[in-house]
């Protein structure tokens, strides 16, 4: 797993899809949201504006991320 250090209070889902490379642009990273292919702590969430905050695990196609 790795992780990403979070400058803030919090990073919406689809930013830090981006700045991790995850996905090639927004517009993917919003697709992907919206089809349910995205773990947010261990359950599937179809929110694209979702805050990402310390401690949280993101997963997404076989990726796994901790925010610290």
């Amino acid at each position: 797993m790795q992780t990403f250090k979070l400058e803030g209070e919090y990073i919406p889902m689809i930013q830090l899809m981006k700045a991790l490379n995850w996905v090639e642009h927004g517009g993917m990273a919003q697709r992907v949201v919206e089809e349910g292919l995205v773990k947010y702590n261990g359950e599937v969430d179809y929110r694209k504006r979702l805050k990402v905050r310390q401690g949280d695990v993101v997963e997404f196609d076989g990726m796994k991320v901790q925010v610290v």
